[in-house]
This record gives structure tokens, C-alpha cells and sequence, in this order.
């Protein structure tokens, strides 16, 4: 079996895509996903699988879709990439407030990402992930995955430093 964190896209959010935790769990389970939990209402889910993360993210976009209805981006990553991922954050990490990451569905063909206008804002494209120092704020940054998205022709959706470490804390 491998163990994948996956991450859904815009679910909860401002009251669309609306997936109570406990639904998706009952759902992954009957997909024939192994040991599913869920981590706070953000899309956010720790499974076990045979399956390739291509498929397994595949079968969870299918099942979302025919079960609740709406089309949500789906990743996953080993616990490997995941923590991989954490170890390679470039900026400091003494306000986890202003710390995320940006996790992609795949590596941008044209991985030239400028933005101006920051302010203090600062983002480090690696591979499928791009570290966010964001001490405006993230309500204020220009650095959203809708940005994210339309500059690197990828499908994006970040999680915070606190959420980032505890997913892989339940995961181990």
C-alpha cells in the first residue's frame, strides 16, 4: 500500500463546493481507498492506496464529480515529497503566519514565473511547489493560485505552514 496526502482544490470555500468531512471520507472508503482521515474542512486527506497518484487522483475527481456533482483538482503526494517539500522551504519560518506553500499538479513547462509589485512578498518556484514569504498578508498578496495558475499554466492550491506540518504528522 502507498500512503499519499491529496489535496482538493476550492471545496469550503465561501460556502461552494460544500463537502462535509464525513461525507468524503464515506465516499474514498467505498472508492476503495484504505485508512482515510480528513484534516479540518479545506480538502485536506490522508488515504492509503495501490493505486499511482495519477489514478488515485483521477478516481477521486470521478467520485467527487458523480457523487457531489462539481469538477475539483485533485493532488497527491508520498510522504517522502511531502516532507521533502517542508525541508527545502528557502525563507525564514520565525512567523509561521506568513508561511505556505503552493503545491502544483505538475512541474510548469515554462518555469519563469516574474512577478513585480510584491512589496516584501517573496515566492521560490521548485519544481511542483512554490514557497510563499508573504508578510503582507495572504489576504493582500498578488501571490494567489489563481495568479499561480494563469502564469505557470498549472493547477495550484496552497496550504499554510501550520497545515502543511500537521498533515504530515498524521500522516507518519
Amino acid at each position: 500500500m502507498k500512503k499519499y496526502i491529496v489535496l482538493l482544490r476550492g471545496i469550503n470555500v465561501s460556502g461552494k463546493n460544500k463537502i462535509p468531512m464525513a461525507d468524503l471520507r464515506t465516499l474514498l472508503t467505498s472508492l476503495g481507498f484504505k485508512n482515510v482521515q480528513t484534516y479540518i474542512q479545506s480538502g485536506n486527506v490522508i488515504l492509503e492506496t495501490t493505486l499511482e497518484k495519477e489514478e488515485t487522483c483521477s478516481k477521486i475527481k470521478k467520485g467527487i464529480q458523480e457523487k457531489f456533482g462539481f469538477d475539483v483538482p485533485v493532488l497527491a503526494r508520498t510522504i517522502k515529497e511531502w516532507k521533502k517539500v517542508i525541508d527545502n522551504y528557502p525563507f525564514s519560518i520565525e512567523n509561521e503566519k506568513i508561511v505556505a506553500f503552493a503545491f502544483l499538479n505538475k512541474k510548469p513547462e515554462n518555469p519563469n514565473l516574474e512577478m513585480s509589485n510584491l512589496g516584501e512578498d517573496k515566492f521560490k518556484l521548485n519544481d511542483d511547489v512554490v514557497y510563499l514569504y508573504c508578510p503582507s498578508g495572504f489576504g493582500k498578496t498578488k501571490l494567489t493560485n489563481n495568479t499561480l495558475e494563469k502564469e505557470l499554466n498549472v493547477i495550484a492550491t496552497t496550504r499554510n505552514y501550520k497545515t502543511t506540518l500537521k498533515l504530515l504528522e498524521l500522516a507518519k
